[in-house]
């Protein structure tokens, strides 16, 4: 965990405090798994995962529920290289009975721009056959996305994993309303700029996304200011847990089997305070997971979950201090664009305020 502390503590030092807020303080919640099923097995052993996962899901959407009585969601971002029909049908299904959403994971290594494009426009095919991923007001088929191994905008510092330095533009022009990659540390492909909703120019030079504007109140209504949203999650040192009891572990938005969510980082995700700019009673809070494997998806369907959930809701939902979101990726972005448009009040009114999904358009 230590090998890109360079990157980005010096970020961390210097950030800015989230104002002290007077009202209630909306939480959103987002669980986007880079879900790998076929990991370490074949496509027998994928069938069993995705087995364990429709029967375990559902059962949260009946035992729990946030402020605006919506289950847990989990986003599930799927290899598009990884497509098989059986695979997708599968996903397509616990979604639909757990409320969870699909969209696309892409591990690629020396592409191209032209070989890029093909390869989402051909995942966007895939996936619409599966009824899967979001729309927009004029009908075009929009999705989020997660680069395999980190190396969005070919920022692999030994040019591994990707191999397109126009990969920002790429995506936007193929139709990607955000992208969710971030933190990636230790890896060092994680960017300087953290904590941050920002919009990234795409650039002749690897890493664009290394700069950026901040998503802000009030620049909802003209062009964005980037090429891409980059939806970062929280980045930190967290002092509550010391290694040997000295030294602050690092916190970068990873749930494994290890290191399940706690009420200790659910607190450290709402000090570090991602959130539109002039809206910081609305905070914006990514995880990631990798729920394919077996090790991971046991904490995720276990009681490591169910027992964040009892202390979340009960510590975080009390409709005076705070009001707790259990939102998709869509729905995440859709409200921090309701937050650019000035939209204030309860976030969870604006789940769908610019992106529906395909069944829902």
């Amino acid at each position: 965990m230590m090998r890109a502390l360079d990157l980005w503590l010096p970020a961390y030092l210097r950030r800015a405090r989230r104002p002290a807020m007077g009202g209630v303080t909306d939480i959103l919640l987002c669980v986007c798994d880079h879900f790998e099923p076929l990991h370490d097995t074949d496509k027998a052993g994928a069938l069993a995962r995705l087995a364990e996962w429709k029967r375990e899901l559902p059962k949260f959407t009946k035992e729990f529920r946030d402020a605006d009585g919506c289950p847990p969601r989990h986003t599930f971002f799927y290899p598009i290289e990884q497509y098989d029909p059986d695979i997708l049908n599968d996903i397509a299904d616990i979604c639909r009975v757990s409320g969870g959403e699909v969209e696309i994971h892409l591990h690629h290594d020396r592409d191209t721009a032209e070989g890029l494009r093909q390869k989402l426009e051909q995942g966007k095919t895939d996936f619409a056959r599966h009824d899967l991923l979001a729309r927009d007001a004029q009908g075009r088929t929009r999705y989020g996305f997660v680069h395999g191994n980190w190396a969005l905008d070919d920022s692999h510092p030994e040019g591994r994993g990707c191999g397109v330095r126009n990969e920002l533009a790429v995506l936007r022009d193929t139709g990607c309303y955000a992208d969710f990659t971030m933190p990636s540390a230790p890896s060092r492909t994680q960017t300087q700029i953290i904590n941050r909703l920002y919009y990234a120019k795409s650039t002749p030079a690897p890493k664009s996304h290394n700069t950026g504007v901040s998503a802000r109140v009030g620049a909802g209504g003209g062009s964005p200011p980037g090429d891409l949203l980059l939806v970062q999650g929280p980045l930190g040192l967290n002092w509550e847990r010391r290694k040997w009891g000295v030294l602050p572990r690092i916190e970068n938005a990873d749930l494994t089997g290890a290191n399940p969510p706690r009420l200790d980082r659910m607190r450290l995700w709402l000090r570090l305070g991602i959130h539109v700019v002039d809206r910081p009673e609305w905070v914006f809070i990514k995880l990631h997971t990798h729920g394919g494997i077996p090790r991971n998806f046991q904490m995720l369907l276990g009681e490591p979950m169910r027992e964040f959930h009892r202390a979340a809701l009960g510590q975080f939902n009390d409709g005076k201090k705070f009001r707790l979101h259990y939102v998709s990726a869509r729905e995440l972005v859709n409200i921090l664009h309701a937050a650019e448009d000035g939209r204030s009040g309860n976030a969870g009114e604006f789940r769908d305020y610019r992106y529906r999904l395909a069944g829902r358009a």
